[in-house]
C-alpha cells in the first residue's frame, strides 16, 4: 500500500463513504437480480402441464428405450424432481418477500411509494 494511502484509510468518513458505496452497490444488485434474473433464467415455470408428464415419460420410454423398470424408476426420478424444484421455489419466494419486506422498512412513505412501482413495472417486464 502507498504511503498516502494510509491516510485516507485512517478517516472514519472516506472508509464509510466507501463501505456505504460497496453496500449500496451489493443491495441493487441483489434487487436487480432478484427482479429480473429469475425472470431471464427461467421464463415459464418449471411443471407438468396436463398430461405432460405422460407425453414426457412415453417419449423417454421410446427414444431410450428403457426397460418398464426403468420407466417406474423414471417416473419416481422426475416426480422426485418437481417435487424438489417447487420446494425450492417457494423458499425462493420466501427469500424474495423478506429482502422486499427490509427493503420496504428501511424507506419512508415516498420512497415506498416509488419503489412499490419500479416493482411493478419490473414484474411487468418494463424497465424500471
Amino acid at each position: 500500500m502507498k504511503p498516502g494511502c494510509a491516510a485516507y484509510l485512517k478517516n472514519s468518513r472516506v472508509v464509510l463513504t466507501l463501505l456505504l458505496v460497496f453496500v449500496s452497490g451489493f443491495v441493487c444488485g441483489v434487487l436487480v437480480m432478484s427482479l429480473a434474473g429469475h425472470r431471464l433464467s427461467n421464463p415459464k415455470p418449471l411443471a407438468w402441464k396436463e398430461g405432460g408428464k405422460q407425453v414426457t415419460l412415453e417419449r423417454l420410454k421410446k427414444e431410450l428405450d428403457l426397460t418398464p423398470e426403468q420407466a417406474a424408476q423414471m417416473e419416481r426420478v422426475l416426480d422426485d424432481f418437481f417435487a424438489y424444484y417447487h420446494t425450492l421455489q417457494a423458499q425462493l419466494d420466501e427469500v424474495r418477500a423478506t429482502g422486499k419486506d427490509r427493503i420496504l422498512r428501511l424507506l419512508d412513505e415516498r420512497q415506498r411509494r416509488k419503489f412499490e412501482q419500479m416493482m411493478d413495472r419490473a414484474q411487468g417486464g418494463q424497465a424500471p
